[in-house]
């Protein structure tokens, strides 16, 4: 596996990290809009949560008898299974077939996944909490060369809303949020 991707993995997940430890508000809304705080929160601890057994090897359904209710304390639940995930993501081996709901695909794909869900959920963190939402260059780069090249697929899948119209040479971080549906300018009254 690509040493860069796990590089990136750690990066995502300090983004990830340093944003909800600013959390005062869990009910707040998010730029997905079906989410709270909270419900991001979660979704991402539990994409976490998948990572260990299903880089083992396991099935979905094996996998999911795994997976245990979350506690109250979702930023101890985060950095637990942050760590659980990225201690799992160090010894897979980057062709070995991981079973994912859609498919079945190699380590190194699923881990391109994982980086670019945690680092688009950073940022959606971050308006939601009103901190910093600048991501890691390198970070935003690689993941615009994933979603880039997928840019037909990603309006197909149902996972993000329409792209946002952004100007084509807005920042290459305002691109990418724009091509995951959201809208990268700040709202009405914010003076970031």
């Amino acid at each position: 596996m690509a040493l860069e991707w796990l590089a990136l993995l750690r990066r995502a997940h300090h983004e990830f990290s340093t944003r909800i430890e600013t959390i005062t508000d869990w009910s707040a809304p998010t730029p997905d809009t079906e989410w709270t705080v909270d419900a991001l929160v979660r979704h991402v601890v539990v994409e976490q949560q998948w990572v260990p057994p299903l880089l083992g090897g396991l099935t979905i359904d094996e996998a999911e008898e795994r997976i245990r209710p979350l506690r109250e304390d979702l930023v101890a639940e985060w950095h637990l299974y942050s760590g659980l995930a990225t201690a799992a993501w160090d010894v897979a081996p980057a062709s070995g077939p991981v079973h994912l709901s859609y498919a079945v695909v190699t380590v190194d794909h699923y881990l391109r996944e994982q980086v670019c869900d945690v680092t688009v959920h950073a940022w959606d963190l971050a308006r939601a909490t009103g901190a910093d939402e600048t991501l890691d260059d390198g970070l935003v780069a690689a993941v615009w060369d994933v979603f880039d090249e997928q840019r037909d697929m990603l309006g197909a899948s149902g996972l993000f809303a329409a792209p946002v119209a952004v100007p084509d040479d807005a920042p290459l971080q305002d691109r990418l949020v724009a091509l995951t549906g959201r809208d990268p300018r700040p709202a009405e009254g914010d003076n970031r």
